[in-house]
């Protein structure tokens, strides 16, 4: 699957996470790159953060489907990453995201909650274990006690 636009492995090469191929030449570059790319095999294209109508001629010309991600609404397919769909950081999003929801508060609560709760011993409580019967733990003690001596012996 080729990938093209912004790539974030190489962001700062590209001046940041910006949006690709906003002119004429650069728009030409990433469309003989997906041609590129699709003639060495690809099976798919990403476009990113790329001019909806550059994504729009590209996936019109390539045979392979394209993936956008800020690319428009051409593409043959979308795609967002999980964490900006659901809001799990604070901080300024891409122009592409939409947020479907803000859970990174509540995702933090709980989690400082838990730890909390862990570090108080008030997590796992008894309705959070799982019992054994007294017959059976009588025998597994006793194995054990056999298992220590027989231990002993072989020192």
């Amino acid at each position: 699957m080729g990938h093209l636009g912004l790539t974030p492995q190489s962001a700062t090469m590209l001046g940041g996470f910006k949006a690709q191929g906003r002119s004429a030449e650069k728009a030409l570059r990433l469309y003989d790159d997906a041609r590129a790319l699709e003639a060495a095999g690809c099976f798919a294209l990403v476009l990113e953060a790329v001019p909806a109508p550059v994504a729009a001629r590209i996936t019109f010309d390539l045979t392979i489907p394209t993936i956008g991600i800020g690319a428009g609404p051409d593409c043959d397919g979308q795609v967002l990453v999980w964490h900006d769909i659901l809001g799990l950081y604070d901080g300024r999003a891409p122009r592409f995201v939409k947020r479907y929801a803000e859970i990174g508060e509540s995702i933090r609560s709980a989690l400082t909650e838990f730890a909390a709760d862990v570090r108080a011993r008030r997590f796992p409580g008894e309705q959070h274990t799982y019992a054994m019967p007294e017959d059976e733990l009588a025998l597994f003690e006793s194995a054990i006690s056999d298992h220590q001596e027989h231990a002993e012996h072989r020192r």
